[in-house]
């Protein structure tokens, strides 16, 4: 088992690249208010930085502004999955660099919202800068890795498995490379900074998310897990067991049951950090002096199975999908 990491910067608050992303503001209205009846990386570590943060981008799905770090995380995930479009010897740095207009023009059209960003600067001065940063992002990942010389399996591949327990676990992976003797990697962009060796563990957890689910589909243990961390130039390794998967199982099955409890006693309680100072939600929260919206579902004693997603038969074993099938 190996782990390595550089780098003494603390991890950006970037968002992971996540099957079910937070409502942003200005998107077009959603369904009503329902039980959660999976768990992503993303709002597994929402409930865990603070459960009434959960509430609001699950349950009552509030809208959130995009924000330029985001966006531009967005921007270059885009980038780096489109360039292994182009036959191996033009994947070069010149050639992805100019990718990041064209790719900057599709968001636009997909997510109009992120105009919203710029649109305070008739000069286009801020939004230039931001676009030269991405660049500068993108630029970046050749000095880390050899695009010429990787062949991905699958990218921005999504996997969605059912547990024994009935807990649906699902999300969206980066970037799956295959080597001739059968080994998987797991590989996952970050444009933020790497994070200080006492922060390493929690960078993991969304990578061992992914392995635990991956396990469970194909029967097969991921044999490295990698993080790239565009913001600082480092590169973080981890090589799975069986027994770390187990227990991120355990961990999960538990933060599923404290969500059930939550979801049908209506008892989701702020945990005030040092990120409170960035949420978008302040007016919503007790600790800033405000009031949560109306709870939209029926509240009721807590049972055995979990919120939305009925328990499985011994047995019957995991289900789930990998990709396009």
């Amino acid at each position: 088992m190996e782990t390595s990491t550089e780098g003494a910067g603390r991890p950006d608050s970037m968002p992971v690249v996540a099957a079910d992303p937070p409502v942003v503001a200005g998107a077009p209205p959603e369904v009503a208010a329902a039980p959660p009846v999976s768990l992503s990386p993303s709002r597994a570590g929402d409930f865990m930085q603070c459960p009434l943060l959960y509430r609001f981008r699950v349950i009552d799905r509030l809208p959130e502004k995009p924000s330029e770090a985001a966006t531009r995380g967005t921007l270059v995930h885009a980038v780096l999955e489109r360039l292994f479009d182009a036959p191996a010897a033009e994947r070069t740095a010149p050639r992805a660099k100019q990718l990041v207009p064209g790719q900057w023009d599709r968001l636009r059209e997909s997510r109009p919202e992120v105009a919203e960003l710029f649109a305070e600067d008739p000069e286009g001065e801020r939004l230039a800068r931001w676009l030269a940063e991405a660049e500068l992002l993108v630029e970046r990942w050749f000095t880390l890795e050899d695009p010429s010389r990787l062949e991905p399996a699958e990218r921005e591949l999504f996997v969605e498995a059912e547990l024994d327990s009935g807990l649906r676990l699902r999300g969206i992976i980066d970037r799956v490379d295959v080597a001739p003797t059968g080994e998987v990697r797991l590989v996952d962009y970050k444009t933020g900074k790497a994070p200080r060796p006492q922060y390493a563990e929690d960078a993991l957890f969304q990578m061992k998310f992914y392995a635990l689910v991956v396990w469970r589909l194909k029967q097969v243990i991921p044999r490295r897990l990698q993080l790239v961390y565009l913001g600082s130039g480092d590169v973080l390794t981890y090589d799975p067991v069986r027994a770390d998967l187990e227990r991120v199982e355990r961990k999960l099955l538990a933060l599923w049951e404290a969500i059930r409890l939550a979801t049908e006693t209506g008892d989701w309680r702020p945990r005030p950090t040092k990120l409170c100072g960035w949420c978008d939600h302040q007016a919503h929260c007790p600790e800033f002096g405000g009031t949560p919206p109306p709870y939209p579902l029926p509240v009721r004693a807590s049972g055995p199975a979990p919120a939305g997603a009925p328990r499985r038969q011994e047995g019957q074993g995991t289900q789930g999908t990998m990709g396009a099938d």
